[in-house]
């Protein structure tokens, strides 16, 4: 087959109500040919039909999850097979808590597909048993928990469009008393810093506030802290890159995600910016939750 007609592949896969189909309507709407819950084994095949067309070649988003049964245990086997035949592949797992998910299989009033006789909860325990080793060899995670399907939508438009061939960082602040986020590549502790919060005049504040990020960034060691991060980071981001990633979430936490990890993720945004090849965006998690 000419490596030249190759088309681009996407596999969508994860948690049963993270919110695939919502994933897999953007993909259409930014010109995706989008195939829904296609077995694994038809993957190599689906790939060699695409390449022989005359017309443009499409990028193909397959959605395939536990539905397929026995089918889908050969997932990872079949996209290892895809990348050994060079062809481009990625794929996308969407994660949700439990939680969230519960929510949602009790809002449509439907069972969990592997719950059988027991509890939805009894399902998704064992949906996430048996996707641990797809969601360690993700290229991207998306965590749905509290995302909206509009902002489920803008989120694959920002990653999947036409014009996001480029590699797009998203930095984000959060308080580690609210959990780490678990769709995050890289994650870095601010707490080593003087928290702002005992100090009366900033306690109110936040981040974004220019005296309390004057008072973070003047702290001994945190200006060779951010230096050496961002320096660390654009090694990292050229691996990325080179690695056909385009899509990372690093992520900047303190105690509660409203001075320290808003400070500091300001700044690495801004310092980023001004030496990465990459489109940096910037999101504070937990602001306004104290």
């Amino acid at each position: 087959m000419d490596t030249k007609r190759k088309p681009e592949l996407l596999v969508v896969t994860g948690m049963s109500g993270a919110g695939r189909s919502t994933v897999g309507n953007a993909l259409e709407d930014q010109g995706w040919y989008v195939i829904d819950n296609l077995p694994p084994q038809m993957l190599g095949p689906m790939s060699d039909l695409f390449a022989l067309s005359k017309a443009k070649l499409p990028k193909i988003a397959v959605i395939t999850d536990v539905r397929g049964g026995e089918f889908f245990s050969e997932l990872q086997s079949r996209i290892n097979d895809l990348k050994n035949r060079e062809i481009s592949v990625r794929l996308l797992f969407l994660e949700a808590s439990d939680a969230a998910l519960v929510k949602r299989f009790e809002s449509v009033r439907r069972p969990h597909p592997l719950q059988g006789t027991g509890t939805i909860i009894d399902g998704i325990a064992r949906e996430r048993a048996e996707l641990i080793g797809l969601r360690e060899s993700a290229d991207l995670i998306f965590d749905t928990s509290d995302s909206n399907v509009h902002q489920l939508t803008n989120r694959v438009a920002e990653a999947f469009s036409e014009n996001a061939n480029f590699l797009r960082v998203n930095i984000i602040s959060f308080g580690f008393k609210y959990g780490t986020p678990v769709d995050a590549d890289i994650v870095a502790d601010a707490r080593f810093i003087p928290n702002p919060h005992w100090d009366e005049k900033l306690r109110a504040l936040t981040g974004n506030d220019a005296a309390v990020s004057k008072f973070v960034l003047s702290q001994d060691g945190v200006e060779g802290f951010i230096a050496n991060y961002v320096a660390a980071l654009e090694i990292v981001l050229q691996g990325y890159r080179s690695e056909n990633k385009r899509f990372a979430t690093i992520a900047i936490g303190c105690t509660g995600g409203k001075h320290r990890s808003v400070a500091i993720a300001n700044e690495i945004a801004g310092r980023l910016s001004r030496v990465a090849d990459a489109t940096i965006t910037v999101a504070h998690r937990d602001l306004g939750k104290e």
